[in-house]
């Protein structure tokens, strides 16, 4: 795929150009990128429609990224986040509350035993499709962020608590296979994802148990 790397413009230019911090190289594409996923887990914090927008920026940035590491797993997947963002975008404007803003809720067992298998057989698919191409040099890790990064999105736009904890377990994954491919600066962003998803989480949580209190106060008064 060209990237602009040819004449130097656009994607190809971030990539490029950028710094070097402590010995390891950082691209303005990663900077840019990660600082947008960053923003996105802020955003998500609050609810805010602005979440999906700036996701799509990150995407578009972190495909680039990827590619230029030989992760095709990670490079994929921001192809499926793209998607899933416009789903998320979409659903969360159609679930506007007018106190409880973007209304968000407990998942059931039914729905966490579908994530979990979803996360499991998804992984091992995904795994082998890898290395069977040769798309990346460490197909199963690659492929549990592909997989549980899917599963969290789409946890998310539906409006599920539980997406906060699938991004934990991606974040485990994710650091120590950031490290592996010299991508110093995206390891320490998934370390601050960690501690901002155990916010997120709570935060998400504490609002989902407002929403059904005040639905059963609601439902006792009618």
């Amino acid at each position: 795929m060209d990237l602009g790397t040819e004449r130097g413009t656009g994607v190809g230019f971030l990539l490029q150009h950028g710094f070097t911090v402590l010995g390891q190289w950082i691209s303005i594409a990663e900077l840019l990128g990660q600082l947008c996923a960053l923003a996105v887990v802020f955003l998500a914090q609050r609810r805010t429609l602005w979440t999906w927008p700036v996701q799509v920026g990150a995407t578009v940035l972190l495909f680039a990224v990827y590619v230029s590491a030989h992760l095709g797993g990670l490079a994929s997947r921001q192809v499926a986040i793209l998607l899933i963002s416009l789903y998320g975008w979409w659903a969360w404007s159609r679930r506007q509350d007018p106190v409880y803003g973007v209304v968000v809720r407990q998942g059931s067992w039914t729905e966490r035993l579908v994530m979990i298998g979803a996360f499991a057989v998804g992984t091992t698919a995904m795994a082998l499709l890898l290395d069977a191409l040769d798309a990346s040099w460490a197909p199963w890790p690659d492929a549990a962020i592909f997989v549980g990064t899917l599963v969290a999105f789409g946890a998310q736009g539906a409006g599920l608590v539980e997406f906060w904890l699938v991004w934990l377990v991606v974040d485990a994954i994710g650091v120590p296979l950031q490290i592996k491919s010299g991508l110093w600066f995206s390891a320490t962003v998934y370390l601050i994802f960690a501690a901002l998803v155990v916010h997120g989480w709570w935060s998400w949580n504490r609002s989902a148990q407002r929403v059904a209190a005040g639905r059963a106060v609601t439902a006792a008064s009618s």
